[in-house]
Parts: structure tokens; sequence; C-alpha cells
């Protein structure tokens, strides 16, 4: 059958021979051979730390992210010791370079507010009527749609700019949330719950308050799901869905385009994605680990891992290791500090420390079962997944939180990439083909 033949050519002509990219010099993933990247841009947005270079050498050293020249643990820890919300403070200075006053704060709070509503028929056309399996999808869908609702969508502007990135900072949480219900209606066979927004409320609480049947939270679970967005709204133009969003800008497409693209990259497995292949892995191990305190049993259950013999079968202890950080990963830090405040007394704790143990013993497994001293760090997916389950925040929710933050950070590169990239991003590519003679049809 025609179809088959047409399933067997895409792996048949598909497949590169990695001699040639040694031949070439091609650095595989835009990485170097020692795990550094491959210089692509300068940037003013975010700096990602996590190693230093001495004389040619990849060195570890304890990780920090700088957003704007502001240490994340400096704005954090502020933002709690004065007990407000921090996300649209984050996502101002990522818009504007400059930390908000209170009253530029408290505009910007309410001009995200103002901004939340959904067009007039949008979610009956665009979400209710075409329901997806996947959040992600169709917010990236949606995205797209709202170019049909813009006056003038292909407007190069700062002003056009600066509104449609306020536009769907705003709405990213309500598309979420829409789609959400849609999707448990549709395909759950679930009640399909939708409350009115409330002026006023913050980003994480807005999400709370239209997730929840009763509405109800309480301030420490705002406070804790805003910790999430604000560690999640930047990470450096190099992330997959950064880059791709920069890539897409400097084409000269609207911005509605190029955030939608950004959406469809976090959603990888390899990206986003991968908090979900965290969670399987806990599970994995939460159902094959009797005691959850015995180092022991826990570093058995991790040994049959790292040698593809339990779990997944890829030998990955997923939520460990990551591209730039080495010794620590300052997301990861920060997170499970204020998750193990929260989990103390709970149902939780056992969980968490378990989470703790899986952290601090997979690099010895890793070299005893490797023979490998690597260095690795957990990263902030060892315990997003366990913050959102103490919300009571369902898995399908877990990647699409990760878009509703991180669209501050795509904006304010798009606005960097307009403003100093000037040229269309386009890498060279090694063919290796060889011409060939055309035959006439009825000879083939």
């Amino acid at each position: 059958m025609l179809k088959d033949t047409m399933y067997e050519a895409f792996a048949q002509n598909n497949n590169i021979s990695p001699a040639y990219m040694d031949k070439y010099g091609v650095k595989r993933g835009l990485r170097n051979a020692d795990g550094t990247g491959v210089m692509a841009g300068v940037t003013n947005i975010c700096n990602v730390h996590g190693y230093v270079v001495d004389d040619g050498e990849k060195k570890p050293t304890e990780g920090s992210l700088i957003f704007r020249g502001y240490n994340i643990r400096d704005i954090i820890h502020n933002v709690m010791a004065e007990e407000r919300f921090g996300f649209e403070e984050i996502a101002f200075l990522l818009l504007t370079g400059k930390l908000p006053n209170k009253s530029e704060f408290e505009e910007f709070n309410l001009l995200l507010s103002d901004n939340r509503a959904l067009p007039d028929s949008f979610f009956e056309d665009m979400i209710l009527k075409a329901p997806s399996r996947n959040i992600m999808n169709k917010m990236s869908r949606s995205t797209l749609a709202l170019y049909s609702y813009d006056n003038d969508p292909e407007a190069v502007t700062a002003e056009h700019e600066i509104d449609t990135a306020v536009s769907l900072i705003a709405k990213m949480p309500v598309i979420m949330i829409c789609a959400y219900e849609t999707k448990k209606r549709s395909f759950n066979n679930e009640s399909m719950i939708m409350h009115p927004l409330i002026k006023g409320q913050s980003t994480a609480e807005n999400i709370l308050s239209t997730l929840r049947p009763d509405r109800k939270f309480t301030y420490n679970e705002a406070k804790l799901l805003d910790l999430m967005l604000m560690l999640h709204a930047e990470h450096g133009g190099g992330n997959n869905s950064t880059f791709t969003c920069r890539v897409i800008t400097s084409s000269g497409t609207d911005p509605y385009s190029a955030y939608a693209a950004a959406i469809g990259s976090l959603k990888g497995a390899r990206h986003g994605g991968a908090n979900h292949k965290v969670v399987e892995m806990h599970n994995y191990i939460k159902n094959n680990v009797a005691n959850w305190n015995d180092d022991d049993e826990i570093a058995n259950c991790l040994a049959r891992i790292i040698r593809k013999e339990a779990g997944d079968g890829s030998g990955l202890i997923y939520g460990m290791g990551h591209a730039v950080y080495t010794l620590s990963d300052p997301r990861a830090v920060i997170l499970k500090q204020y998750a193990g405040e929260m989990a103390i007394g709970t149902e939780f704790e056992k969980e968490f420390r378990l989470l703790e143990s899986i952290e601090r013993l997979t690099p010895l497994v890793f070299e005893e079962v490797k023979h490998n001293p690597k260095v690795m760090c957990a990263n902030i997916d060892m315990y997003s997944g366990f913050v959102y389950k103490m919300l009571g925040i369902p898995e399908d929710l877990f990647t699409p939180l990760f878009a509703v933050s991180r669209m501050a950070g795509w904006c304010a590169h798009r606005f960097e990439e307009i403003n100093s990239g000037k040229r269309i991003i386009r890498p060279a590519y090694k063919s290796i083909s060889h011409q060939k003679q055309y035959v006439k049809i009825d000879k083939r």
C-alpha cells in the first residue's frame, strides 16, 4: 500500500549518521562538546549562571538567576517579607527593564485585571466548539486566534507590542482555565464549571478562584502559586521556547505568531513538558519503594532506573540535572524551601522527605552505577509537580501554568529582538545529498 511505502520512507530517508555531524563539526542542539551553549546572541534581560569557564575548562558553580540585573532570590525575599504578590512585579520588570514604584505596581495590576476578559464569543467560537485533549495546543491556537480580534495586528509600533503583551499576559490564565474546563466536559465526562472573573485579583488569585469549584483558597496557597509564577517567568534567551520566539520574531512576523510558536515549543517533553516525566517517575518510585525512609531501598530503586531495568527504560532520573546549572538550580532551592515549609505537619510531608532523598541520593547512585562522578543538581521540576499537587492543581495544567508565567519572558525577548536583532536568524545546514538523474514516471 502507498501509505506503507510512505511510512517506511519516514525513517529510511530522514536518518543522518552521527559520523557526518562529527565530520563537519556540527554542534547538535547548538551545544558545544562540553555541554556549554553555542553563543547565538546577547541579551540584557536575564542571566542564567550555572558554571564558569576557566582556561577553557568548564567548572561547576552555584547557580544564580538574574532578571534585568536583579537576583531572583532578592526579589522573592522582599516580596515575601512584604507579604504581597510578586509575579506582576516581575512581569513589569521584564517588560520595562525597571522595578515599578508603588503607584506603577498598583496601576499595572489594574491594567492586567482590565485585560483579562476574553473578547465576546471568543470562548464559544475558539475553545468550546473545538475542544482539545491537550491544553497547550488550545492555548497556542487561542493565541493565534486573538490576531483576528486585533484592529491592527500587523502594526510594528512600541504601543502595539506593549498593548499586545499586556493583553496576552492577562488572558493566558483565563484561556488556560477555559480550555481545561472544556476538556473535562468533552473528554473526561465531567462537569464544566465557568466562574466569572473577579476584578482586582492577582494572577495567582485569579487562577485559584476560577479553577476551584467553590472558589475558596487560602492566602498561603495563593502565595505559593505566585512563587511558582515568579520562578517560571523567565530563563534566558537560549532555552528552546524563548529562542523559538526570537527566531520567529526575527522573520518580521506578528506577535501572535511568535508567542503561539513559543507555546508549541514549551509543550515538548524535552522542555516544559518534562514535568510530566518527573511525576511519572516519582509515582513509580512511590509504588516500588515500600519504606520511604530507607535510603538503601530508595538507592536500589534509583540504581535499577539508571541501569534501564526499571522506570521508562530511559536510564534517566527525571528532575535531576540541567543544561546550565551544575551545583544548584536556584529555582529548585527556593521552591524546595517554601514547599517544605508548607508540607510540614500535613499529609504531604512524607512525600516531600522522599523527594529530598531522591535529590540527595541520585548523584551518589549515578557515580556508583556509571563510575562517573558527574556533578548534578535537582532542577525545578523535582519539586514543581509536588507543589501543584499540594495546591490541588491537576496534572493537565502543570505545563500550561508554565506558559502562563513564561509569556512575560517571551514578550521581553521579542521586544529585544525587534529593537536589537535586525537580521533574520538563519543558521547553516550542510547538505550531504548526491545529485541524481531524473527518471521519467513511466520508467520508474
